[in-house]
């Protein structure tokens, strides 16, 4: 194969631009403006909120789902990426401050909980906009003093949406707004005083910084995380190490010896989590949200596994996940595929790798390109490049990135 020419973009480049003043969602680049700032980077000053604004955000979130359902690759412009940051704001304003029914709350209860079974089969758009509108309706509802009762529900409500809107976020690539919805989540539960909310809130925001780059900190997320969910049989103690394990092997990947040193460590975990999961609550085995499911567990393991060489054991666990997983919940399907194209690289089959993952990104829906695969699928490329530069399937993986 002849070396590509200087025009040819990096792996690194694939489905990315230049700094942090740009996002993307699917095959769909789209400016996004800093802290503070409007398109252009200029400073905006922060003016009171009114319910006229809020008619304003609720407007872009409804004209969102109208143009998702007409065009589902539609483009996100800054104008709704700003009404997804002022609601997330003015719920942050609300709960530094403090009648709603009960039956209203009951039903924000439920659809939240629908949220929570739903998010792995609906598009990650469609779900952010959703889940913000309910949002909007219970950050309305907390800037009225209501009854303590009362108060408590909408705070758990607030904590629950904010972390369902920043696991969307993350899905799309933001990792800045993730952050941030996260941060307004543990406002919120910290509210409720309920340590295993505030455990899962904390658990759910490791995985930011384990997808985008910073696995040191999503270690130490993950441990703050099982330190606040104590002994308690729970959820985030379940999910704490996993994600642990996951984070210490992307850190020991880089040399041999910290991949032996760790694998004991790594297994350790995971038989631990397995065995903690098999005791949870069926509803919380079978909620991918808020609960943690089998299926979730060993495409988690695999791609610890991977990590730390293995990938012998990691492909029993990425199969294993697979045949868990209904076809419907795509985005973890497509993940899971990329990680047994990796497996594949790690055995010596870099051509099966690279068909594998090319054929995952070529059939992936595109309200499902979101950045979080493709960033998994560029490093598959990037290890395959760096290990055999001159394959032919190359450039095939490198096309089907590109049109993804």
């Amino acid at each position: 194969m002849t070396a590509p020419s200087q025009s040819a973009p990096s792996w690194g480049e694939m489905g990315s631009t230049d700094g942090i003043t740009a996002g993307r969602v699917g095959s769909v680049i789209y400016p996004v403006a800093g802290p503070g700032e409007d398109g252009q980077g200029r400073l905006e000053p922060r003016q009171p909120m009114s319910g006229l604004d809020s008619e304003h955000e609720d407007y872009a979130l409804r004209d969102m789902l109208i143009r998702r359902m007409a065009e589902p690759g539609c483009r996100v412009d800054s104008r709704f990426l700003g009404a997804v940051d002022r609601i997330r704001r003015r719920m942050d304003d609300a709960l530094m401050g403090g009648s709603v029914s009960a039956a209203v709350i009951d039903r924000w209860e439920q659809g939240t909980a629908g949220y929570g079974h739903r998010y792995m089969t609906v598009p990650p758009l469609r779900l952010l906009c959703d889940v913000l509108l309910d949002f909007a309706d219970v950050r309305r509802m907390c800037e009225q003093r209501q009854p303590l009762e009362f108060a408590e529900r909408l705070c758990r409500l607030a904590a629950q949406l904010a972390g369902l809107a920043g696991i969307a976020m993350l899905d799309l690539g933001d990792h800045r707004l993730a952050r941030s919805f996260f941060h307004t989540a543990r406002t919120a539960a910290d509210e409720t005083g309920d340590r295993q909310l505030r455990a899962w809130v904390v658990v759910r925001e490791a995985m930011v910084p384990l997808y985008y780059g910073d696995p040191a900190d999503a270690a130490t997320l993950a441990k703050a995380a099982s330190d606040l969910a104590g002994r308690q049989l729970c959820v985030p103690g379940v999910m704490a190490p996993v994600i642990e394990a996951r984070a210490q092997a992307r850190m020991a990947s880089a040399s041999e010896h910290g991949r032996r040193s760790t694998l004991g460590r790594a297994k350790a975990s995971l038989d631990r989590a397995e065995d903690k999961l098999a005791d949870l609550p069926p509803e919380q085995r079978d909620d991918t949200a808020f609960g943690y499911t089998e299926r979730q567990l060993y495409f988690h393991m695999g791609d610890a596994l991977v990590n730390v060489g293995d990938w012998q054991g990691a492909g029993l666990a990425f199969g294993q996940a697979a045949l868990l997983y209904p076809a419907t919940e795509v985005l973890d399907c497509a993940l899971i595929a990329l990680g047994q194209a990796r497996c594949l690289l790690d055995s010596d089959e870099p051509e099966q790798a690279l068909f594998l993952g090319r054929d995952t990104m070529l059939t992936l829906p595109p309200e499902h390109r979101t950045e979080v695969v493709a960033q998994v699928a560029r490093s598959v490329g990037q290890l395959a490049a760096a290990r055999y530069p001159q394959l032919p399937a190359l450039a095939g993986f490198r096309d089907a990135l590109q049109s993804a």
